[in-house]
């Protein structure tokens, strides 16, 4: 349960955000709000690569994943890891499946408070309503190329998990490249998406529930 629910937060709908340096408070804020948004509303589909790198506290190597990324209007998301190990995860509304090489079952989100909050957040990262979502206090700096949204959690689930997650987006396209969660426990991800195409047609099975 526990990487399914570091799964969906990657979903969110991602080098160390908290290490990047020259950001500043957004000039702004109200007309970033209204550019994100637009961008985000007249993105109807998104397909990338990511590499996903794990850091936890107990190790001092990395553990790294490397897979294909496809989100679809409205709240559908494909996450499928290729290295080291198959795993895959589908978001369709309120029900996932998750595959690996063992099994292959659907879950349903109703019911779980937490995993409502998470598949939330996962479709207002990649939607543009983020900055809209009560579950989470926000921040926004920037630098000459990129914007840089700073989450902090208040709703008790979310908090429990996560001690902050971080965005960055590129000032280019106002499409997120990179998420960085940090747990509660210490343990960090980072989730980096490239090779992106806005609005390439997907056919609706690859978020099929089989």
């Amino acid at each position: 349960m526990r990487r399914w629910i570091m799964m969906m937060a990657v979903c969110c709908m991602a080098l160390q955000v908290a290490a990047q340096t020259g950001f500043k408070p957004v000039a702004n804020l109200d007309q970033f709000k209204k550019e994100f948004t637009a961008a985000a509303q007249q993105t109807q589909s998104v397909k990338s690569d990511f590499v996903q790198e794990k850091y936890l506290s107990m190790l001092s190597d990395k553990i790294t994943s490397k897979g294909k990324f496809w989100f679809k209007k409205e709240n559908r998301v494909r996450m499928e890891y290729a290295s080291p190990t198959f795993y895959l995860m589908i978001i369709n509304g309120k029900n996932v499946r998750i595959k690996d090489a063992r099994s292959d079952k659907n879950i349903s989100t109703g019911g779980n408070k937490l995993f409502e909050q998470i598949s939330r957040i996962t479709a207002d990262c990649v939607q543009g309503n983020v900055l809209n979502n009560k579950d989470f206090t926000a921040k926004v700096q920037e630098n000459a190329q990129q914007y840089l949204l700073q989450l902090a959690p208040v709703a008790k689930g979310m908090k429990d998990f996560f001690s902050s997650i971080e965005l960055l987006v590129d000032k280019k396209d106002l499409g997120v490249t990179k998420i960085v969660m940090h747990e509660a426990s210490g343990d960090r991800t980072e989730m980096i998406f490239t090779k992106k195409e806005r609005n390439a047609p997907i056919p609706d099975e690859m978020f099929a529930l089989k």
